[in-house]
């Protein structure tokens, strides 16, 4: 039997495809598909601090447009996670990752050649449509691939690795901007490289068929088996979790609105832009110390946690009036996105067997971006020019929220047993 030491020295046994020691749960899959996601966000953050600035200085398009475009591309990217989970768990996931990536790629080059904006709406829901197609696959594959009592600290290292890429890129979009005069194609070519490499690496994925539940044994110890006459029924500890996160999204607007927030109160654009990659920088480093912690204790305790997190850097966004108070928040609220991103991922692949986790991703993460699209739309009815109404009420109900996670989520404590059989 082979093993194989992790970089923090866990040791485990659980079997793996080919029927030898699964010894890690740094698996080939997740060091795979993170260094996959580290390298579309660095691609797709190199263009973010800049293209708002080329559709309307270059494009000649209204500011309407961008928000119009970013609401388009995030509504349909949560529609389609909906149905891809259901696909990723009748069919192979891996090519769905790959055409998901690939679409990414393709919206860049869109935007790389893009004369008049409507080319540039139209890449960025092929970009958005490329995410919802891979995301829910994509964290299939690796919760297919690792113990589930490690699922906190694989989707903390993935998380971790994907918000490194989003901290580099900004950095790389500024730096190249200067390089080359302020002009904006050039810096829009360069992106696409990264974006390419990451739909190739896809390739390298490994992938197992995960056999029907009704083809294997199904231990009658759970206290929520499935149900074999309706294999794909969700059990029943999966519904609370789903409904507090997806409660939680419709307070959870945008990050833009939280630029402009900090723009009104007197920071400058380049001072708005390093505020934002703090953020990113501690999201970084907070991610996989929060996916180790949950694997430790109660995951629903990390959520609530970061909810109470959310509500303070929100309301605390709202209330003050000095700009020099957005840099603690916004490296605060860094904290609320590595105790909530990850782990929420962790927490709902241990409440459903494998055979229907992508079923399971995809209802919670589609639902959970129909709420923000939802959510950016009454901030932005309400923003008013200073924002502070929508952020205080977003705060307020989000700390409200996580009580109520920490005190329900402690009847939460189903881990359905590993009923699914892997073949070759």
């Amino acid at each position: 039997m082979r093993w194989r030491n992790s970089v923090v020295g866990v040791l485990t046994d659980h079997p793996d495809e080919g029927g030898e020691g699964r010894s890690s749960w740094l698996s080939h899959n997740l060091k795979l598909l993170s260094i996959v996601s580290l390298l579309q966000d660095m691609a797709s953050e190199l263009l973010y601090p800049i293209l708002p600035l080329f559709i309307t200085t270059v494009l000649g398009a209204p500011v309407a447009v961008v928000s119009v475009t970013e609401g388009i591309a995030d509504g349909l990217a949560a529609i389609t996670k909906i149905f891809s989970g259901r696909l990723s768990d009748r069919y192979r996931r891996r090519p769905l990752v790959f055409v998901g990536y690939g679409l990414a790629a393709i919206g860049k080059i869109l935007v790389a050649l893009a004369t008049v904006w409507p080319i540039v709406l139209i890449a960025r829901m092929i970009d958005r449509f490329g995410k919802g197609v891979r995301g829910v696959p994509r964290d299939a594959l690796i919760a297919e691939d690792v113990p589930k009592e490690f699922a906190g600290r694989a989707f903390g290292f993935h998380r971790t690795m994907d918000s490194l890429g989003a901290s580099i890129g900004p950095l790389m979009g500024l730096g190249l901007f200067e390089v080359f005069h302020h002009h904006y194609r050039p810096v829009f070519v360069v992106a696409i490289v990264p974006a390419v490499l990451s739909a190739l690496a896809v390739g390298f994925v490994r992938e197992t068929k995960i056999a029907s539940p009704t083809s294997g044994p199904v231990s009658t110890s759970r206290t929520d088996r499935i149900d074999r006459t309706n294999p794909e029924r969700l059990p029943k500890a999966f519904w609370p979790p789903f409904v507090m996160l997806t409660t939680f999204a419709f307070i959870n607007f945008s990050d833009a609105l939280l630029i402009l927030r900090a723009k009104h109160l007197g920071l400058s654009v380049s001072a708005v832009i390093a505020a934002y990659v703090l953020y990113n920088l501690t999201y970084t480093l907070a991610s996989y110390p929060a996916g180790v912690l949950a694997d430790k204790i109660s995951k629903h305790v990390l959520i609530a946690s970061g909810f109470l997190v959310f509500g303070v850097a929100y309301a605390g966004l709202g209330l003050v009036h000095d700009a020099i108070w957005v840099w603690p928040l916004l490296a605060l609220y860094g904290f609320y996105t590595a105790l909530t991103d990850g782990v929420t991922k962790a927490w709902i692949v241990t409440l459903v067997p494998t055979s229907i986790k992508g079923r399971a991703l995809g209802l919670q993460a589609g639902w959970a971006g129909v709420g923000t699209v939802v959510a950016g739309i009454w901030a932005g009815v309400t923003w008013h020019g200073s924002g502070r109404v929508p952020l205080i009420v977003a705060g307020v109900i989000a700390m409200i929220l996580g009580l109520g996670v920490l005190l329900t989520g402690a009847g939460i404590k189903l881990k359905p047993a590993d009923n699914d059989v892997r073949v070759a």
